[in-house]
């Protein structure tokens, strides 16, 4: 199976994207100012004990308190102070940690230690010890936890100020805090820590009985009595030294964690668990990836220390990529990124899902589309029944989906067919990581099944709820709106002694109170006597609105009852034409229309003309300037007053000829010229 581990870490988030067949089987992101604290170990305190939920709430140093269920309560009060060893002899402050581990969880920049040695032991050593037999010490171990699986409260365990250690189990999610376990499990390269847990656990991934055996006659020999391992993947073949190098590395780990616990007080982080970058390197950086590519050089250096601590083996398949495109576009992944967002999924086949994520679960429903088939309705169905259940498990991985899931699927009759839908449910559902409980398809085509949920989904770490409509997807229609606010105003207008109520509200539902529903409106200013003014608010949102008294001024008053009035006439017009059968009226009151505008026409014309004329007379009774104190200076062309009483044109002219031929003749008798001839 060819597969190419991505990472993106050139920016302020860190994504990694593990391809399997060209597609994305695991997506994982991180922000550095939103870094996940799963994994992380912290020493907590007991803030409230619910004995109706059987829970705790731990104070653990986040804005919410963290939540502690008592079946994951360890309760040894003795047990944070053990230390344990793998070899008689050897003591937490000198024991020697691998130099191969201390160089890959140094910063980048810092130089090896050379010299650290790295015992081993073997199983002749510890048949030497002179303590109690293996065999009694895990016997008493058991018959320890037999007694505590016994019905406990919680409030027998648990007691507030209390100070507990305590490891995130899930991140917090939602409005719910986090969830932690005190069964502490520190993960490694090959092998994974369990000091609260006497068990050896192999990777159901490991099929061969005989590599089976070996590896746990390898652990078993090297835990110590009380504590577990859980025997990883990549260890299928890994020789005996490196698994008891990996053990020790994680022994001394908890070693420290009991030594930090007593220096310092609750709340408080005891140890953090690895960044993404290297958690994907350890945990899906195997033999069977084909390579390792990521986009920024501190990160590739720092990956390539740790790999070659852990596998040197696999340090020629890590790649540093500087292409021009940005490292997820140039592999296929943003389109895919982008997808994983959008609601509806289309199928190769014309089919489509519907993946809508509630609360409490998510659903998926599953439809034809555009698929018509070719043979029968049956086939039809359960073909696009098998590939809509192959892509429901790639989105449930690639968008980190958990909780309880429900899927619809498209009825089938035959029994055989829906075998054959969940059985490509089953098989797909193989490849996932993650914890899955499945139950078969019911009569009605529904799958009920559950996926561990671990982290938030990237839908909700991507997206964030509509501030406009708080999350829901809808908001109120406007005409809804607006019968509130005529109920609001049966509802509060005796409470108002101010004649004049203000409505405030968004300009769409003004808008609409002002047009369609101002009849309603007037109905209700009729009824309650009240002076109703709509007030359209441009910051409002569309289902805002408030109501309030205001002192109604008297001009104000009467321009509106006269505005009104004239409105009302208006509507009262249209109304009978559409009552009396319209045409003829409507032809009368154009006609109306039409006298008027003459007659204001003539009324106009009249009054221009009579101005005209007392500017005549005035010019006519001025005397004339005497020749001495005004010179001689061409007279102003005489001008044609219009003729709109109906003389014609040459009374007019005749009618301004005679002033002229006055004034020429006094002019010729004081030896001047007559006017207009200078």
């Amino acid at each position: 199976m060819s597969s190419i581990l991505v990472i993106n870490a050139s920016g302020s988030e860190s994504r990694v994207a593990l391809i399997e067949n060209g597609q994305i089987s695991e997506f994982y992101l991180e922000r550095n100012k939103e870094k996940g604290i799963v994994g992380n170990i912290y020493k907590g305190r007991v803030v409230r004990v619910l004995p109706g939920m059987q829970a705790a709430f731990v104070d653990i140093g986040l804005d919410k308190a963290a939540f502690l269920y008592v079946s994951d309560v360890y309760y040894d009060p003795d047990f944070s102070d053990q230390q344990f060893e793998l070899t008689e002899g050897e003591h937490p402050e000198h024991e020697g940690v691998p130099d191969e581990y201390a160089a890959a969880m140094a910063p980048a920049g810092e130089e090896e230690e050379e010299g650290a040695a790295a015992p081993a032991a073997n199983g002749d050593a510890r048949k030497a010890e002179a303590k109690p037999s293996k065999a009694e010490q895990q016997q008493k171990a058991r018959e320890k936890k037999e007694a505590q699986k016994k019905e406990v409260n919680i409030q027998d365990l648990l007691k507030e100020g209390q100070e507990v250690i305590v490891q995130v189990a899930k991140d917090p999610i939602g409005t719910k805090g986090a969830r932690i376990t005190s069964h502490i499990s520190i993960p490694g390269r090959h092998l994974v820590f369990m000091p609260t847990v006497d068990h050896v656990g192999i990777s159901r991934r490991i099929e061969n009985e005989k590599e089976r055996r070996r590896l746990r006659e390898i652990v078993d020999a090297l835990r110590p009595p009380g504590t577990g391992f859980i025997v990883r993947t990549v260890a299928d073949g890994v020789p005996a030294e490196k698994l008891q190098a990996d053990a020790r590395f994680l022994i001394h780990i908890w070693n420290e964690i009991g030594r930090k616990k007593d220096k310092l007080g609750a709340p408080a982080l005891l140890h953090p668990d690895l960044d993404i970058v290297l958690r994907a390197t350890r945990d899906l950086f195997s033999a069977d990836v084909e390579k390792l590519v990521i986009d920024d050089r501190a990160e590739y250096e720092r990956i390539m220390r740790f790999v070659q601590a852990t596998d040197p083996a696999l340090a020629s398949h890590v790649e540093y990529y500087d292409g021009e495109d940005p490292i997820f576009d140039a592999y296929g992944i943003e389109h895919e990124i982008q997808r994983a967002q959008s609601r509806k999924v289309w199928l190769k086949s014309g089919g489509y899902i519907i993946i809508d994520q509630a609360e409490a679960l998510v659903a998926i429903d599953v439809n034809s589309g555009r698929y018509v088939g070719k043979k029968s309705l049956e086939e039809t169905i359960t073909k696009i029944n098998i590939e809509a259940a192959k892509e429901i498990v790639y989105q449930l991985r690639l968008r980190n989906i958990g909780g309880i899931i429900i899927i619809d699927f498209i009825d089938m009759d035959k029994a055989q067919n829906r075998d054959k839908v969940f059985k490509a449910l089953q098989e797909a559902l193989g490849r996932d990581k993650a914890k899955t409980n499945v139950l078969k398809i019911s009569e009605l085509g529904l799958v009920e099944m559950t996926r561990k949920r671990v982290r938030e989904s990237i839908g909700r770490m991507l997206n964030e709820s509509c501030p406009y409509c708080e999350g829901r997807g809808t908001v109120k229609s406007k005409t809804t709106v607006a019968y509130e606010i005529f109920r609001e105003i049966r509802r509060e207008s005796s409470a108002f002694r101010e004649q004049l109520i203000v409505v405030n509200c968004h300009p769409e539902v003004a808008r609409l109170l002002q047009g369609e529903e101002r009849d309603a409106l007037r109905f209700l200013m009729d009824k309650h006597n009240k002076t109703i003014q709509v007030k359209p608010q441009q910051h409002y949102h569309i289902e805002q609105f408030d109501l309030y008294g205001k002192q109604e001024k008297k001009g104000e008053r009467q321009q509106q009852q006269g505005g009104q009035q004239r409105r009302d006439g208006k509507r009262d017009e249209k109304r009978e034409e559409k009552r009396g059968g319209g045409q003829q009226q409507a032809q009368q009151r154009q006609e109306r229309e039409g006298r008027g505008e003459k007659r204001e026409e003539r009324e106009g014309r009249q009054e221009r003309r009579e101005e005209r004329e007392r500017r005549e007379d005035r010019a006519a009774a001025a005397p004339a300037a005497p020749p001495s104190e005004a010179p001689q200076a061409a007279a102003p062309f005489p001008t044609v007053p219009e003729h709109r009483n109906g003389a014609s044109a040459a009374e007019v002219t005749a009618s301004t000829a005679e002033p002229a031929a006055a004034a020429g003749a006094e002019a010729s008798k004081a030896g001047g010229e007559p006017p207009g001839q200078a």
